[in-house]
């Protein structure tokens, strides 16, 4: 639970007991997390834009071409917004999304009511629900660095798959290329590891799906002979500084494990490092996060 105490899961526990968290804690953790907070990964997610204006959800769903009729998976969809880009866009597409979390189901029902959309509660390494062959196009949007184990994961994406099909995901990009992550990083971890001094020494779920190399040697080895290319960019967002501070605090899972006061202290010491502008009143200073993304695309090599 989340309260003056601050964020407790199973995960957690172990951690600062100084134990190996397993898959079940991991799940227990995430669950927990969307249960209490439906919806908060696409705030940041939503408003961040690189140079030419899109926010990863709308690079990621370019990859779905517009006049076609295809059949579309949102793999751990959360409350939307990437299945709502995908139906305004083209109203043929056949949509499916599937998440474990049903408080984020339901604020994806709400969201793509008379859509047509199938929306499915299930695990990603579970996709029994969903045919062999059946499916186009699968998309992931900044969840595949959140499963663990990911093997089964990408052996039933490439189950579902038709022989020409794609498989798409937007993951983590290297730290160095946006400037100031790697700060804004350090600093709310900082705050966390008071707290849980070995929070951040373990992964939330699989660490090769965070790097760049490791990545590709993964799918590879899942999808031999395809063409998998892996792209970078960088997506920013600024106003005043306080709101911004808040919108990127509330993208990092570590966030939540803050007690109140702990998280309004480390808000402060976040605004100061984002500020980028030095306005007599504070309330006007504006601030600016950057984050690093890569798109994964995997493309079968037909002959």
């Amino acid at each position: 639970m989340n309260n003056q105490k601050g964020f407790n899961s199973i995960w957690t526990d172990n951690l600062a007991r100084h134990k190996h968290p397993n898959r079940n804690a991991l799940i227990d953790h995430l669950r927990t997390i969307h249960q209490e907070h439906a919806g908060f990964t696409e705030v940041c997610a939503s408003s961040c834009r690189d140079r030419v204006g899109r926010n990863s959800y709308e690079w990621l769903a370019e990859v779905v071409p517009v006049n076609e009729v295809s059949n579309v998976l949102d793999l751990a969809c959360g409350s939307g917004p990437l299945l709502k880009i995908l139906f305004d866009r083209n109203k043929n597409l056949n949509l499916k999304g599937v998440d474990m979390s049903p408080e984020e189901l339901a604020l994806a029902k709400i969201r793509l009511k008379n859509s047509g959309t199938s929306l499915i509660e299930t695990n990603a390494q579970n996709l029994k629900v969903i045919n062999d062959n059946s499916i186009d196009i699968v998309l992931c949007h900044w969840a595949l660095t959140l499963m663990d184990p990911i093997d089964p994961v990408l052996n039933e994406v490439k189950r579902v798959l038709t022989h020409k099909g794609q498989f798409a995901a937007i993951v983590d990009g290297p730290m160095n290329i946006a400037p100031g992550y790697k700060k804004v990083h350090d600093l709310i971890y900082s705050y966390v590891q008071e707290e849980i001094p070995s929070y951040g020494e373990i992964d939330l779920g699989d660490p090769r799906i965070r790097r760049s190399e490791s990545l590709s040697i993964l799918v590879h080895k899942i999808f031999p002979g395809a063409n998998v290319t892996i792209e970078t960019n960088v997506v920013s967002i600024e106003g005043p500084v306080t709101q911004i501070a808040e919108i990127a605090a509330g993208f990092f899972y570590a966030t939540f494990v803050l007690k109140p006061e702990k998280r309004k202290l480390m808000i402060t010491s976040l605004s100061k490092l984002l500020t980028v502008s030095k306005q007599s009143n504070h309330i006007k200073r504006l601030g600016r996060f950057s984050m690093p993304i890569s798109r994964l695309l995997v493309v079968p090599n037909i002959k």
